[in-house]
């Protein structure tokens, strides 16, 4: 059985706006994505952990039940809450990825990411280059201005490159796609902020978005779906080189 962890101070909870059970929830996703509680363990039981966080225990066992909605943990009477095998886990789950990216996550969870997006967004910039429509182009084009004025070193201009994927994907037409966009989004923001952490950005990925968004208006699938796998390339070695040595 695992210790509980240090108490969840309350003014967190205030400073981020953040319900209770919600701050309760992020602490716990965070040590169960570090590392900390493995695959297997089994963590305290509630009365233990409500008191050692310093919050009641329906806060708890609401934080327990988004835990468990999103495959981290399971609970069952008498046995108490388990840490799932990873496999269970929704990683694309927009709060699991950045639960992942507020510590250090492993190089088996980025590739995994990054070769998710390396068969999904080449093969949608390929799509849309056949699909778009004007309305798709102009989302594009003014998720393009924004990252160029904002600079994705600022949390506007990491908001326009979420955007700048998101409209690739609704111009596939592909509902099924578009479903992952979410998710797609939440992994193109953790990996840029994760990159700036120390330091700024190694180079300047915004011309790699140009050329996908040039293929994509000149109705080219072949150059979008080329474009778009270098651009995911070219990201996954930005965010290794940005990982701390083993």
């Amino acid at each position: 059985m695992i210790d509980a962890p240090t108490a969840v101070a309350a003014p967190a909870s205030r400073g981020t706006g953040r319900r209770l059970h919600g701050a309760i929830a992020h602490k716990l996703g965070v040590a169960i994505l570090s590392g900390e509680y493995a695959p297997g363990d089994v963590l305290s039981g509630e009365v233990v952990f409500s008191e050692a966080l310093g919050v009641s225990r329906s806060a708890y066992r609401e934080a327990v039940q988004v835990l468990s909605a999103k495959g981290l943990v399971e609970s069952r009477p008498k046995a108490g809450t388990r840490v799932l095998p990873r496999n269970r886990w929704n990683v694309l789950d927009p709060d699991v990825l950045a639960w992942a990216f507020t510590g250090e996550p492993d190089m088996r969870f980025i590739r995994g990411l990054f070769e998710l997006r390396g068969i999904v967004e080449p093969a949608a910039a390929a799509l849309a280059a056949e699909r778009r429509e004007r309305s798709d182009l102009k989302l594009m084009k003014d998720a393009l201005a924004g990252m160029t004025r904002h600079t994705l070193a600022s949390e506007a201009g990491r908001a326009a490159d979420r955007d700048f994927h998101d409209a690739v994907l609704n111009a596939t037409g592909n509902d099924s796609l578009v479903v992952l966009s979410a998710s797609i989004g939440a992994a193109v923001h953790w990996t840029t902020k994760f990159k700036q952490r120390s330091q700024g950005l190694p180079r300047n990925p915004i011309p790699d978005h140009r050329r996908v968004y040039d293929a994509i208006a000149a109705g080219n699938p072949a150059a979008a779906s080329e474009a778009m796998r270098v651009l995911v390339d070219q990201a996954l070695e930005d965010t290794k080189a940005a990982m701390k040595p083993a």
